[in-house]
């Protein structure tokens, strides 16, 4: 495999940590896993002129959100042609060479690869990420050369942001009248990011972490998966592996989102495996503060 100059040093940085390290596990990725399916909404029934309809499908997402913490929505309202641009762009973003991602403050500087804090191999993630706040989205200061994707990540952006406000409502409304008042303050775009992940190509084993073990410490996560795959969740005690779906969006809670609702709804532990080929998708987060959180 050759490297390429827009890769981070993530071969150098995982050699050094399994010369030094005195801990070792085996990946847990060995053993061959489930392969789940979701629990898949239609969010088109939200706009149903049949109200037991509409309260079927808000009914569907509280369960999901309580039952397995994660859940697919179709029907969403992001349109195929605004992902595939996003794709575009952020290939080209990532295809840049490594000390232009790490060095010139791209994206409010929120470019982060690796682990900085891994003290034994287990630790480590393959991947790179741009961290971005909702309110510099569309500063033009943070796109350097990159000109055309701060159009597509403002769009992209604001219907993410859409789309976290219709389900938080939904979730919270669920939780009843004493929640729905600080809805505004979970969704306030200060409040939110939207994450660009890379992972990739490992050339050391498919048994790599893309991303460890952990659970969200926000409130709610979007994730637009490609179709490469490699996403895990525990489910039952178990891992199991999250069936792409091409027309899907994920949905998880975090852990904010489950001390606020007193443990109704549940941040479930999650993982990325490596894969052969890379693979790129976005997140929108919902980041709330801990002064929000109901204890």
């Amino acid at each position: 495999m050759v490297h390429s100059d827009s890769d981070p040093p993530l071969l150098n940085h995982y050699g050094t940590l399994l010369c030094h390290s005195t801990q070792w596990d085996e990946p847990q990725t060995r053993v061959t896993m489930e392969e789940c399916q979701l629990p898949l909404i239609d969010l088109c029934d939200l706009g149903s002129d049949d109200e037991m309809v509409r309260r079927a499908c808000a009914a569907a997402i509280c369960k999901a959100s309580s039952e397995w913490g994660f859940f697919q929505v179709v029907n969403h309202g992001i349109s195929s042609q605004l992902v595939d641009k996003m794709r575009c762009e952020q290939v080209k973003l990532f295809r840049a060479p490594f000390e232009t991602k790490a060095t010139s403050g791209l994206l409010n500087n929120s470019y982060r690869w690796g682990s900085p804090r891994a003290t034994c191999p287990n630790q480590f993630s393959w991947s790179e990420a741009f961290h971005v706040p909702l309110t510099k989205v569309s500063d033009e200061a943070c796109y350097g050369d990159f000109k055309s994707l701060r159009e597509v990540m403002t769009c992209f952006a604001a219907a993410m942001s859409e789309l976290s406000r219709l389900l938080a409502g939904i979730l919270t409304e669920n939780l009843g009248n004493w929640k729905q008042a600080s809805i505004s303050n979970i969704c306030d775009e200060t409040t939110c990011f939207l994450r660009l992940n890379h992972y990739p190509a490992c050339p050391i084993s498919p048994e790599i972490f893309g991303l460890v073990p952990h659970t969200d410490s926000d409130f709610l996560t979007i994730l637009c998966q490609d179709q490469v795959g490699g996403l895990q969740l525990m489910k039952d005690s178990k891992w199991v592996t999250v069936k792409p779906n091409k027309d899907a969006l994920i949905v998880n809670i975090g852990d904010l989102f489950q001390a606020w609702s007193n443990d109704v709804y549940k941040s479930v532990e999650h993982k990325g495996i490596q894969r052969t080929s890379s693979r790129r998708c976005q997140k929108n987060r919902v980041q709330g503060w801990p002064s929000q959180v109901s204890t």
